[in-house]
């Protein structure tokens, strides 16, 4: 498959290639806008629409899930009452939110069956919009990395991904999905692991998950920096008979730091790059972690695997970790979708840090284009 703008965008419209953006499309949409969802999405959304000059009219939830609630001072609707008020017009519902729970993905396509829907991409980290000119100003590294995958799936997908986050289109999501449990057996033939480095370890999920495929894995080092989530990986790691789970509360970096990170407590919290305020400009609650390159903790340990999935911070992890990438070329599992250049950089520093490398990408269900996994193997 040959990658140029013709080919990646000749699918998304019959009748030739796309020339604008779903931003674009949506300024000069004639129908109203709304937001299907609330939260931390929806306000970058807004946040978005407003830079690109997108008005929004109102926002609904699914029925059953309304209470009268206001969101940035609109009462949020339900489904059924946002098709009534505008059964003459139609409109556009924009995705405010993810899931990878079944009922909920089958909720949002139902919906995409009523209206038409669209899931924009917004960066989960950084500012950067992967829109048409952040895409035409990368092309040449778009290029580069799409060369770099080494099977037709992660081909197919790595194009896919290009053609969503430019148009939101979610059947640009399912092709190509795939199982952890799947990725685990058959790519990187998780049975052969003995030792494992766990980057964002969370509650212990994936040592959980991994242990499934791992049946010879003895020892697990788990890093996690947020302090509610590393209790709960303590008290995993204290139960967990079939391998000795070690914790570490600690964040990967790229050298030795103290960096301010996100004391929310949820699953999503990550190292901060504006400590001041979140996108609202409510005061964000901060504490300081230490942070470390994986390199030196490897020194004098040998592992099978390493997990990335550092909220943000692969790029940084990656750097930190290419003393060992360099001499024993661990197999990598890395989370490329928090920043719009994931898809690009994480590729190309791979290949750079260890060109031996077979590069391949993956993805696991989730509605929108997040759990996108770049997988190195030697």
């Amino acid at each position: 498959m040959e990658f140029s703008e013709n080919f990646l965008f000749s699918s998304v419209q019959e009748n030739g290639t796309v020339t604008n953006d779903l931003w674009e499309s949506l300024r000069s949409c004639q129908k109203p806008v709304l937001l299907y969802g609330m939260g931390n999405g929806a306000d970058k959304i807004i946040a978005t629409c407003e830079r690109k000059g997108i008005d929004i009219c109102d926002c609904f939830a699914s029925d059953g899930f309304v209470r009268g609630q206001l969101f940035h001072g609109r009462r949020v609707l339900s489904f059924s009452e946002a098709k009534d008020k505008y059964r003459d017009s139609g409109f556009v519902a924009l995705l405010s939110f993810g899931s990878f729970l079944p009922d909920v993905m089958d909720k949002i396509r139902q919906v995409g069956k009523e209206c038409e829907l669209y899931a924009p991409d917004v960066p989960v980290f950084g500012d950067t919009l992967f829109d048409m000119t952040f895409c035409r100003q990368n092309f040449d590294r778009l290029q580069s990395a799409y060369e770099l995958m080494t099977d037709d799936i992660s081909k197919h997908l790595f194009a896919d991904m290009i053609r969503f986050k430019l148009t939101g289109n979610l059947r640009f999501l399912t092709v190509t999905d795939q199982t952890r449990q799947t990725i685990y057996r058959d790519l990187l033939r998780a049975e052969h692991f003995s030792s494992y480095l766990d980057l964002g370890a969370y509650n212990g999920d994936t040592v959980r998950e991994l242990l499934t495929a791992a049946p010879s894995l003895q020892t697990a080092y788990a890093w996690e920096p947020d302090r509610r989530s590393f209790a709960k990986l303590q008290a995993y790691a204290e139960s967990e008979t079939r391998c000795r789970v070690i914790p570490l509360q600690c964040g990967a970096w790229s050298k030795p730091d103290t960096l301010t990170f996100d004391d929310s407590g949820n699953r999503n919290a990550s190292i901060l790059e504006n400590a001041s305020a979140d996108i609202k400009g409510r005061i964000r609650r901060t504490t300081a972690i230490a942070v470390e390159p994986p390199d030196h903790f490897l020194r004098d340990r040998d592992v099978d695997f390493i997990k990335y999935d550092v909220e943000g911070a692969e790029h940084e992890a990656l750097i930190g970790t290419r003393q060992t990438i360099a001499d024993k070329a661990p197999a990598l599992w890395v989370s490329a979708y928090h920043r719009s250049e994931d898809l690009f950089d994480l590729p190309l520093l791979l290949h750079e840090l260890q060109p031996a490398y077979r590069l391949y990408l993956r993805r696991t269900p989730y509605i929108p284009a997040w759990d996108l996994h770049l997988i190195a193997i030697r």
